[in-house]
């Protein structure tokens, strides 16, 4: 079987650790790569366990640690989950790779930077919330309820250069109250950013339908000459 090549778009570190970590990309990555690294809003459908959590992250991780490191500080990465249980859970699972890749970049003497991750629910605490937002993460963990909170207060300078937002379990927040409340929350990020490219939106889960459906939901729409026109988001179907 030849190899696959949508590792390619990764620096050489980050594909070796992936080479080293699984036998191959699964079908969620090998079709999720390519649009995600292009900085596409992606809506992607893929069994549980087929890895597309970090189909989602990897292209952040490998720009946050070889790309030349930005003056701005602030969050670049938000990862929303709709249980808070599950972002502790992502939180655990994405140092494995940064620590890995960390390593080999190390072994190999690569230059790189290591991001920092930071994770805020209604269960964190006052003094770590206040020192989060003096130093903000580059990567975010949190809730859509805690984003709401933070996007609203002091605390939302910390937004200006996102770069991309992931929503898990996106089927959740289809269709009801709680779903409408965070799309306005990150309509609320949209316009304080900073950065000229438009802020790309990744929704993830194993039984999203329909999909063109869930696409408008995570794309929203934006004003253009006068009217307001849906984002373009792309569709990943590897159920």
């Amino acid at each position: 079987m030849g190899r696959d090549s949508s590792l390619d778009r990764f620096n050489k570190v980050t594909q070796a650790w992936f080479a080293n970590a699984f036998p191959k990309p699964t079908a969620a990555q090998t079709l999720a790569w390519p649009p995600i690294a292009n900085g596409e809003s992606t809506v992607l459908l893929a069994p549980t366990g087929s890895g597309k959590t970090l189909a989602a992250f990897l292209s952040a991780v490998d720009r946050l640690m070889f790309s030349p490191p930005s003056s701005d500080a602030g969050v670049r990465v938000v990862y929303v989950s709709p249980l808070k249980a599950l972002a502790v859970d992502v939180e655990r699972n994405l140092r494995s790779p940064l620590i890995g890749i960390t390593a080999l970049a190390a072994n190999r003497g690569v230059p790189h930077r290591v991001p920092t991750v930071g994770i805020r629910t209604g269960d964190t605490p006052q003094r770590e919330r206040a020192r989060m937002a003096r130093n903000p993460p580059d990567i975010l963990i949190t809730t859509p309820e805690s984003l709401y909170l933070m996007a609203t207060s002091k605390a939302r300078e910390m937004f200006r250069h996102v770069e991309s937002v992931i929503i898990d379990e996106v089927h959740t927040m289809v269709n009801s109250k709680r779903g409408v409340h965070l799309m306005l929350t990150i309509e609320r990020i949209e316009a304080l950013r900073r950065v000229t490219e438009p802020l790309q939106r990744v929704g993830l889960s194993a039984t999203q339908r329909p999909l063109d459906e869930v696409a408008r939901f995570l794309g929203g729409f934006e004003p253009t000459d006068g009217t307001v026109v849906p984002r373009a988001v792309t569709i990943v179907d590897a159920g």
